[in-house]
């Protein structure tokens, strides 16, 4: 959500800014609106003053024997009474337009957001790991995991098209990599474990940016509740409506969820295996700080996401996005994308997101600062720190075996119950 008095304050900037991320010009339109509003608010006041001044001036004339003008005193106060709500609903409604049309507008690019239209005008700016030799032909994990416990075909004549069971030690590695993910963000990361509600309100969803213009990539209940697409929705709205103390800050918050996405907007893409799931795990990472120390954490978050890969010495790369891929609500994104040799290509895994006071402003989340009267907007960032489902594909084509068989990594062999192997079942 976007602040209209600096859109006032300087509109050219702000037009400019949008152009960055290829949205129209549109703060004159917004500088209108806003003019409007304000004229009929100032003409509401005006009249409520002059109401009230005429009320009690209705008596002095009464006392005064003065009739005639009692009498033009009252009917200027009938006429005001008349007038009074006509002004106040024209200024709801601008209120409720102006509103609308800032709900909708993405977030600003940071300075440094290298200028682009799509995926091709990322920046790539780390390679970690060296991918694997294979001494046999790498393949991808749709076409070996059923024979070690990955059933596409079950979960989809239960609930249709992506949506996957996992069994037997294959169900085992999910559950472990999760496992490791949260605990190693909890004793190492410094982040706090939530186990958040998955079900929330508008206000929840329309806090984080995913209302109102992507409500067609959720799923809503018949009560009018929506699953989260990511416990980032639950764990920034933690601090909504409050005035946080500068000592609290920073606040880390983890959780391992399921999630769930209807991925309306992802038609054809991704329908093979385990990659794109209306319903998957992941690890979400969220921090809100105070705004001069978001640029910090936005790195100790990325940080944070890249230690989970190279614990499991999966080689991947770091690409800084472009005002043209960015997510609306962010204003600045590294996607960790991981090495899947199956496909002879790196794949998205985490984005990691500074979404500056955007969110805050949504979710009115503030803090007072030491020695000031007044309060300012925190800033919120979120990430994957991972998606489990993601991981779990790139830990099969990674350490998959001439046989059909996977080995598991080192690091999640105290979750796995002595199994150091997935081997072919069926």
């Amino acid at each position: 959500m976007h602040d209209i008095r600096l859109i006032r304050e300087n509109p050219t900037a702000f037009d400019a800014a949008l152009a960055r991320r290829g949205s129209p010009a549109c703060a004159s339109e917004l500088v209108a609106l806003d003019e409007r509003r304000r004229a009929v608010a100032t003409e509401a006041q005006t009249a409520q003053a002059r109401r009230n001044e005429a009320s009690k001036a209705i008596g002095a004339a009464k006392a005064s024997k003065d009739e005639a003008t009692a009498t033009a005193l009252m009917a200027e106060v009938g006429a005001l009474k008349e007038r009074l709500p006509a002004l106040e609903a024209e200024e709801r409604s601008l209120t409720e337009q102006l509103d609308t049309l800032l709900a909708g507008i993405p977030n600003l690019p940071a300075d440094d957001v290298p200028e682009g239209t799509d995926e091709s005008g990322n920046v790539e700016e780390k390679r970690w790991g060296t991918p694997r030799a294979f001494d046999f032909e790498a393949r991808e994990h749709a076409d070996f995991g059923p024979a070690i416990g990955m059933d596409f075909a079950a979960a989809a004549a239960i609930s249709g098209a992506r949506f996957t069971a996992l069994k037997g030690s294959m169900a085992r590695l999910h559950r472990a990599l999760g496992q490791y993910m949260i605990d190693r963000q909890t004793s190492i990361g410094g982040y706090t474990e939530v186990m958040p509600p998955l079900l929330v309100r508008d206000e929840a969803i329309f806090g984080t940016g995913q209302l109102p213009k992507f409500a067609e990539d959720l799923f809503q209940t018949t009560d009018g509740r929506w699953l989260i697409p990511t416990a980032e929705v639950s764990l920034t709205n933690l601090v909504r409506d409050q005035i946080l103390d500068p000592s609290d800050l920073p606040i880390r918050f983890t959780a391992l969820t399921p999630c769930f996405r209807s991925e309306a907007g992802s038609a054809g893409r991704d329908t093979r295996g385990f990659i794109r799931q209306h319903q998957f795990e992941k690890v979400e990472l969220v921090a809100i700080v105070a705004p001069e120390d978001s640029e910090a954490e936005h790195i100790k978050m990325l940080e944070d996401a890249e230690a989970i890969l190279e614990a499991l010495e999966i080689p991947y790369r770091r690409m800084l996005l472009c005002t043209g891929d960015m997510g609306f609500g962010a204003r600045k994104t590294w996607d960790l994308e991981v090495w899947l040799p199956g496909q002879n290509a790196y794949r998205e895994i985490s984005s990691i997101s500074n979404t500056g006071d955007f969110q805050a402003r949504r979710m009115n989340a503030r803090y007072r600062p030491e020695g000031e009267k007044g309060t300012r907007f925190v800033h919120t960032l979120n990430g994957s720190g991972l998606a489990v489902g993601r991981t779990l594909v790139a830990v099969l084509e990674n350490y998959q075996q001439a046989d059909g068989s996977v080995t598991v990594p080192e690091v999640l062999k105290p979750y796995m119950a002595g199994i150091k192997r997935l081997e072919v079942v069926s």
